[in-house]
């Protein structure tokens, strides 16, 4: 079984076919560079795009950086505002000419790792963390996600700012920040999950973690911190599982 999986972030926007019997890429993922401004209508041209590059016709999963509820997106922290409120499945749908399913970019990434990478067999509170643009966060208890959680929003005490403005990948890059320093600044936001959340385990993922090396034996926190073994294509296989399971409920 295939589908196709599209993930949208605030600097590119990247899809695949995936072979959902392994969680592996079946094609090479191709990617674009977001729109700026990132509006409604531009990001569904890309998605048109990617999806003739694949020459896909059938079910299709997107992600997308928000809270979705239903299809719709309620918040855009790292995308153009105007994207408050809108019917994005439908417009997605309507764009491609394909069944499309959305769901927010770190719960997909986090459901793929569940599945198929480093949460895999993993009970208790596991928390993915996408290290990016921004901060993507998804909590899975016992395997049974909440959705939407949106912790990269979350206020860093003393600092005046929230977390994803002051650890993302982006916020490394733009300010020249060395592995150690850019470390402490994480340590220092897990210190507030682990304050509100007591997780047990901490999968890293995102962008950054292709470069885990540099940066995974700095980390500390009473959780068990792992390497996402997906990386950053865990975006891509969680919303082609979410596109099947749309699939197979409407066949039920």
């Amino acid at each position: 079984m295939q589908a196709l999986g599209i993930d949208i972030g605030g600097s590119g926007i990247k899809g695949a076919v995936v072979d959902l019997e392994t969680g592996q890429l079946a094609t090479e993922r191709h990617r674009i560079d977001t729109p700026q401004p990132s509006k409604p209508d531009a990001v569904a041209a890309v998605v048109k795009q990617l999806a003739r590059h694949f020459n896909w016709s059938g079910a299709t999963g997107c992600t997308f950086p928000a809270i979705v509820r239903h299809g719709v997106t309620m918040t855009a922290a790292n995308v153009d505002k105007s994207w408050i409120g809108v019917q994005a499945e439908q417009l997605f749908a309507t764009a491609t000419g394909n069944p499309v399913r959305l769901l927010n970019d770190a719960d997909a990434a986090g459901v793929a790792e569940m599945t198929y990478g480093a949460g895999r067999g993993r009970s208790g509170m596991v928390m993915i963390l996408t290290f990016g643009t921004g901060i993507g966060s998804a909590i899975f208890h016992d395997g049974k996600l909440l959705p939407n959680t949106e912790f990269g929003h979350l206020p860093m005490p003393m600092k005046g700012i929230i977390a994803e403005h002051y650890c993302s990948d982006r916020v490394r890059k733009a300010e020249d920040l060395k592995w150690g320093e850019w470390a402490r600044r994480v340590n220092n936001y897990f210190e507030v999950l682990e304050l509100l959340l007591s997780p047990d385990v901490i999968v890293v993922g995102g962008g950054v973690s292709k470069k885990a090396e540099k940066f995974l034996p700095l980390l500390k926190a009473q959780a068990t911190i792992v390497q996402a073994e997906l990386q950053n294509d865990a975006g891509i296989v969680g919303a082609a599982m979410a596109a099947h399971d749309m699939v197979r409920i409407k066949s039920e």
